[in-house]
Formats: C-alpha cells, structure tokens, sequence
C-alpha cells in the first residue's frame, strides 16, 4: 500500500466511528493548548523580570536604615529611624574607588498645585548621580544646577504624568507650582518611561534637589542633621558587586561604632542578587507549568493508545481478511499508525489554535503577562506528532502480529 491508499483508508477508518474520534483526540487538544497557555505565560513573566532588570540596574547597591532594630539590637525609637546621613554617602564615595555612581535621597507624597490644578504625586530629594543611577533623561529643560543643591533655591523637575494632568499642552518650563504649601519653579521634565516593574507609574514623580527637600518639604518632622532615607550606589563592574558590599558594610558599621557581633543598623541590598532570585524562581515556576501541561498530553497520549487497542480488538476480522488478501503486516502496522497520527495531528491542530486564542485571552483580559513565542507553537506541534508515533506504534505493532487464520475465526 502506498502512502495515499494507507491515508485514505485511516480516514475511512476514522470517519465510521466519529464520535469516538473526536473524544480521542480531546486528550490532545486540552495538552497542547495547555502546553501553549502555560509556557507564554511563563515567557511573559520572565520578560517582567528582564523589564525589571533595566529598570533597577543590575550593577547597584541599596543601602537603607534597619527599621527593625538599631546597635547593640536595642529597638529604635521613631526619631533614631534615620541611621544614615549624606557624610556616609560621602565616605562611601571617597573611600571605595570601585564606586561610580553614589547618590543619597529623601522620599515623600504631596499635593502639587499649578493654578486650579492639583495632582498627588511622589517626591524625591536627590543628589546629582541621582539621575545616573535611575537613567532619567529630561525631555526639556535643565538639571539641577550646582547652587540648587545648597538648599537656597527651590526647582523642581517634573515626571511626565505630572506635567500632563497640571499643564496639558502648556509649557511647564519656568512656571510656579505650590508642591505642599511651598512655591517651586519647574526646572525641567524627565523624559518618560512608563510602567515600572511592579506595575507603578514611573512618571508620576517629582525631583527636588536633597537640601531643599529636607527643609521645605520635611522641615516638621526633624530630621537629624544630613538624614536621608536611602543611598544608592553604583558600580562600574559587575564583577565588584559583592566586593564593594562588604567594603560597605565594614565602612559603615566602623563609622556607626557597632561592635562586633551587634546588629546592624543599616541593610544593604544588592539588587542583582535579588534579581537573579526571582528570575531563578520564575524559572522554576515556568517549568513547572510546562510540566503539568506536558502531563495533561500524556494522558491524551494514553487515550490515543487504549482507543486504538480497543480497534484492533474490534476490527481483528477486517484484520485477517486484510492479511488474507496480500495486505502484509507492515501494510497493517502503518494502517493503525496511521489512524492514531490523524487523531493526534487534528487534535493538535485545534490545540494549537485553541492555545493561541487562549494565551491572547489571558493576556488582554488576564492580570499575567503573556509572551506568544513560535517555538512555543512549533513545540506543540512536535509534541502532537510525537505523541501520536509513540502511542500509536504500539497497538500497530500489536495488530501487525495477528494470526491471518486465527484473525478470521473470530466473529
């Protein structure tokens, strides 16, 4: 028999019990659009992390007060909540030449006010690695400059969002906004950079120099003298990332005077190896979602098999009758294997559309990121047609063996 004659006669074979057909391949269907949904998912949220990865910077440290508790392990009280002042910034730059980038700041929200306008909105008190450190580029006007940073003069440069719900279309370069109470004078306005990686609105942020932000904008609540909330620090190599860690930590507990053995009132984060953790876990987390997938196809796959063990069983009289007439049993083993491809191959046709749908269903309507990849959809289709050989080769073969006389005795 050639190839036509042994399609031909599968789809025969399959069109006189249909409705068993259809059932079969349903194990296959579910699998592969398993497979397609749960792996795009998987792509989607591992490209949220490549996203979150340029968004922090890879090569960056990020030191911040210990809230849980000071040296010595006594508990800190509200106004001992700021460990960390701009001399530590300063030390950390002078004294670690691996260090590029190093940048202390102050955090706040507010009300800024730009005529009958008003809109809530994060402010930052920076420093001028600030923008380095955070790749913000203005799309007008100008940095700080050197003067703004001793606290005499108030600018302020705008986020994106900002500038939209206070000016609309109106040039926002060198007006008065009231952020708090305090008046300030738009310096520039960053370019934008739209959602970050956890889904907050990058643009919706103000930047004040550091010293104007700790007097006009936190001026009630007392900060110790050159407090800030956070210091950033930047390394030109990956590689010095642990090294100027620990350069840090030593630095910063000799300056704190904690002894030995007490705890830190700092913590220091790397934010590469937070990164890596959680592209780590996705990892897994998407394998384990292809796992399950594949599983389902295997149980497709086992459908497939006991079906066509049934057939052979019901058609062992067409089975003599074939061998009885010349059919040899190659002719027979590619008839059955056949028939248990055209299911697997249907099925995961429609598997492979129901996948897509699925996965563009999710992503639109869903709160996880899809990423549609064509190896995704080609591995599926792999995946039908091994399925399809491997549970289908062995009722074939099973049926290849049959006694031609003993095949004919049977009613």
């Amino acid at each position: 028999m050639n190839f036509m004659e042994v399609l031909r006669t599968a789809v025969f074979a399959l069109r006189g019990n249909w409705m068993r057909s259809a059932l079969t391949s349903l194990g296959v269907i579910i699998g592969i659009a398993a497979v397609i949904v749960m792996v795009s998912v998987g792509q989607g949220t591992q490209a949220e992390i490549d996203k979150l990865v340029s968004g922090l910077g890879s090569n960056r440290l990020d030191i911040s007060p210990n809230a849980g508790r000071g040296a010595g392990g006594v508990r800190m009280s509200a106004s001992s909540f700021f460990t960390l002042d701009e001399d530590d910034a300063e030390a950390i730059r002078d004294e670690i030449p691996e260090v590029q980038y190093v940048a202390a700041t102050l955090r706040g929200n507010t009300q800024v006010v730009y005529a009958e306008n008003n809109w809530s909105a994060s402010w930052y008190g920076i420093q001028p690695d600030y923008f380095a450190l955070e790749d913000w580029q203005l799309a007008e006007g100008t940095e700080f400059e050197p003067r703004d940073y001793g606290g005499a003069t108030k600018p302020v440069i705008l986020g994106e969002t900002v500038r939209r719900e206070l000016f609309g279309q109106d040039d926002p370069i060198g007006q008065s906004v009231r952020i708090g109470r305090v008046p300030f004078t738009v310096a520039g306005v960053l370019a934008p950079k739209g959602q970050g990686g956890f889904g907050q609105d990058q643009d919706d942020v103000l930047l004040v120099p550091l010293e104007t932000g700790r007097r006009r904008l936190m001026g009630s609540m007392g900060l110790p003298p050159g407090a800030v909330q956070q210091i950033a620090v930047g390394v030109a190599r990956p590689e010095d990332l642990s090294y100027v860690q620990e350069q840090i930590e030593s630095l910063l507990r000799q300056r704190h005077d904690i002894q030995p053995g007490a705890e830190d009132d700092f913590r220091v984060r790397n934010i590469a190896e937070i990164v890596a953790t959680r592209t780590q876990a996705t990892r897994l987390m998407s394998l384990l979602l292809g796992a399950v997938a594949t599983i389902s196809l295997v149980v497709g796959g086992i459908g497939i098999m006991n079906i066509m063990l049934v057939s052979v069983t019901e058609r062992i009289r067409e089975i003599g009758l074939r061998m009885a007439v010349g059919a040899g049993p190659s002719d027979i083993r590619r008839q059955f294997l056949a028939e248990a491809m055209l299911i697997s191959l249907i099925g995961g046709a429609l598997g492979i559309v129901i996948g897509i749908g699925g996965a563009l269903l999710v992503g639109r309507f869903g709160s996880l990121p899809v990423a549609l990849d064509g190896q995704v959809v080609a591995l599926a289709a792999g995946f039908s047609i091994a399925t399809g050989l491997f549970f289908g080769y062995y009722p074939a073969r099973k049926a290849s063996q049959l006694d031609p006389i003993e095949a004919l005795r049977q009613q």
